[in-house]
């Protein structure tokens, strides 16, 4: 009776974790660049005395989805989406460097770039900082020009050029903040190939219906494990009332 019992027990459990990460997606179905995680289902058995008889389910965040979203004209000059493969070096909350696909740039009343999220843009030489302008560009090999604030001539001067960088995947990982970091803690090289989309964001890459799906059927994969604990109950309920009948 304790199989069936710890089988549905387990069960569960691991339900909710994979709930959770797909509830994760969904509601970052609209955040610009998101990069959906994987989940993962693997059967463990239960060592302990006697025989290995219990087998547990265990579900984890085993990866993410690198796919590309798509690309939206949004006409402002300072959105840009990288074309193809690569990422955005940003600052993260701990100083260190990491990366991003969400090139919803801004400029913060310090004059720095930065991103939706308010995580600083990292230039070639560190941070960037942009002084005040009445024109900006930014090019497709990531170079931002500007027409300072004042200024009459149509030239337009180069402040510092977006740091990009395109590592192999199988060298990302992604930390709870949603950035990408390097396994290895080291910082990724700029790559001169990446280039960007100006007046333009990334979508994120959540299939918003195939997550609805899935929320759908983890609900009732939940409730079947909820059924076999509380059958397991009553045959246990049912067992007591023999012993003690006889």
């Amino acid at each position: 009776m304790d199989r069936l019992l710890f089988l549905a027990m387990s069960g569960a459990k691991e339900v909710v974790t994979a709930q959770a990460i797909n509830t994760n997606n969904l509601a970052n179905a609209s955040t610009t660049g998101f990069r959906a995680d994987f989940q993962s289902s693997l059967s463990q058995q239960l060592y302990g005395p006697g025989y290995p008889s219990r087998v547990y389910a265990t579900v984890e965040n085993s990866g993410v989805d690198f796919s590309s979203g798509s690309i939206v004209s949004t006409g402002r000059e300072l959105d840009a989406a990288i074309s193809g493969e690569g990422w955005f070096a940003v600052q993260a909350a701990d100083g260190s460097e990491a990366y991003t696909r969400a090139g919803d740039f801004n400029v913060d009343s310090l004059g720095r770039l930065t991103n939706g999220a308010g995580q600083i843009v990292m230039g070639n030489g560190g941070p960037i900082t942009i002084p005040e302008f009445s024109k900006l560009e930014i090019g497709g090999d990531g170079t931002i020009s500007i027409l300072p604030l004042g200024e009459t001539t149509s030239t337009l001067a180069i402040v510092d050029r977006i740091k990009m960088v395109n590592p192999p995947v199988d060298q990302l990982q992604k930390g709870l903040d949603g950035l990408m970091r390097m396994r290895d803690g080291e910082v990724a090289v700029a790559d001169a190939k990446v280039s960007l989309v100006s007046a333009s964001l990334e979508t994120s890459n959540v299939n918003t219906v195939n997550a609805l799906v899935r929320m759908i059927e983890l609900a009732r994969q939940y409730e079947t494990n909820i059924k076999m604990m509380q059958t397991a109950k009553q045959n246990d309920e049912a067992s007591q009332s023999i012993l003690q009948i006889t």
